[in-house]
């Protein structure tokens, strides 16, 4: 069996590494007739274990891949190297860790495939959209949620989200096509003059070719995705199912079931289709801006 090539670096974090061993695994478990109870019982481990390992959702120890790589007859001293390799890379932190002290664990692995995405498309209805945010609207943001917050935990929220856009700003970014809510542009976070600043931005980015944005207007009435945000990511490695991120006040959902994934790529279909043109939303963006925020 010929292994997928992985190539490491700023585009490719550990969560993303580790659903690619994962999926190997899986390939190579299945191509040798072995059940996960039995790939379980090899490295003294659950069946269950098996599976969140080839989710990609749990670390990896070296020994155990190495067990399973001879009892899935892999025996190429260079394929085992480039696996085990893998392996290493995986449990390697990402460049978020260092926010540790104000990063739910749950966000960790958004990070992680965000950081790897090739297209990331997201309806918002209440904020502009993260990798979007001013720092003055992200630090509004930030403290409708912690009002008690000491001024340095606050400066570290800010500094992680400005830091997640930096992905934006890459040799190769990822393609973000966003459709947001009209009210999210006429909802005064933070009062006019951050609002004003953030309006402005706005029509900047959509001067970006990576970067598509569409605006769902007032008088669209109701539409496909009524339930509230998410997103859909994407990744460039065939071997990566598309992923479906909810966010919630405490915790988040992360959907990769066909099914779930064909009902949320129906609605960001016509969400594109019911919002205005991304040609128009300059002009919008420029009224709402120069109506409300002077």
């Amino acid at each position: 069996m010929t292994m997928v090539p992985v190539e490491g670096g700023p585009a490719t974090g550990p969560t993303v590494l580790r659903m690619l061993l994962g999926a190997q695994l899986r390939r190579l478990r299945e191509g040798r007739g072995v059940t996960r109870e039995g790939a379980g019982w090899e490295i003294r481990a659950s069946e269950s274990k098996i599976s969140r390992m080839e989710l990609g959702r749990v670390g990896f120890k070296e020994r155990d891949v190495a067990d399973l790589l001879t009892l899935y007859g892999v025996t190429d001293q260079q394929e085992r190297e480039a696996l085990l390799k893998l392996a290493r890379d995986a449990n390697n932190p990402g460049w978020w860790h260092r926010y540790g002290d104000v990063l739910p664990t749950w966000f960790q692995s958004y990070l992680g495939l965000e950081a790897a995405a090739a297209l990331i498309r997201s309806y918002e209805v209440q904020f502009v959209p993260g990798l979007l945010q001013t720092r003055e609207y992200a630090r509004a943001v930030v403290l409708l949620g912690h009002r008690r917050a000491a001024t340095d935990e606050l400066d570290r929220r800010v500094d992680l989200r400005m830091e997640r856009q930096q992905l934006l700003r890459r040799p190769r970014p990822p393609q973000l096509w966003a459709v947001v809510d009209e009210a999210v542009l006429r909802r005064p976070i933070g009062g006019p003059e951050v609002m004003r600043g953030q309006l402005t931005a706005l029509i900047e980015a959509t001067r970006a070719a990576h970067i598509r944005l569409q605006v769902i207007p007032f008088d669209a009435g109701g539409h496909a995705a009524a339930g509230g945000a998410f997103t859909i990511l994407r990744f460039g490695d065939q071997d990566l199912p598309d992923i479906v991120y909810i966010e919630q006040l405490t915790s988040a959902l992360y959907l990769d079931k066909r099914e779930d994934l064909d009902y949320y790529a129906v609605a960001m279909e016509r969400l594109c289709v019911e919002a205005e043109p991304p040609e128009r939303t300059p002009e919008i963006l420029t009224r709402i801006r120069d109506e409300l925020y002077r």
